[in-house]
């Protein structure tokens, strides 16, 4: 069965940098999309970033939520089961539970209903 493991989340000071991990594993795919979304108190849950390892966009991997992009910068493994999200620059707006989601295939959406996989959950908090 896939499994999304978390972890990096915490507590971090406006303007600090945090980031965060997530590893796939139990998976037979050859090949796969991992994003992370995030979910504020009282908001949806909504995309942040996609990476593929057989996802060229312009010569790109990944894929930004473009209020996010030259922010936060996602990143795959070399072994192909991990993405690290790179978050700088934190402010408050950013304080959220940030989940590691994952589907079969080379293929990028900002939909959460478009990845079959999901992790728990780490909560990153800014503070002011």
């Amino acid at each position: 069965q896939v499994q999304l493991k978390e972890s990096g989340g915490g507590l971090i000071q406006t303007g600090g940098s945090l980031t965060l991990s997530c590893t796939v594993s139990e998976h037979t795919f050859t090949s796969i999309t991992m994003a992370w979304f995030r979910q504020a108190p009282g908001k949806e849950r909504e995309f942040v970033a996609a990476f593929g390892w057989n996802i060229n966009l312009n010569g790109d991997n990944a894929y930004y939520r473009p209020s996010l992009k030259g922010r936060f910068f996602i990143s795959g493994s070399d072994t192909k089961d991990t993405v690290n999200l790179q978050m700088n620059n934190l402010n408050p707006e950013d304080t959220a539970v940030y989940y590691c989601a994952a589907v079969r295939g080379a293929k990028v959406s900002t939909m959460s209903n478009s990845y079959a996989y999901w992790g728990q959950g780490t909560r990153v908090t800014v503070s002011s």
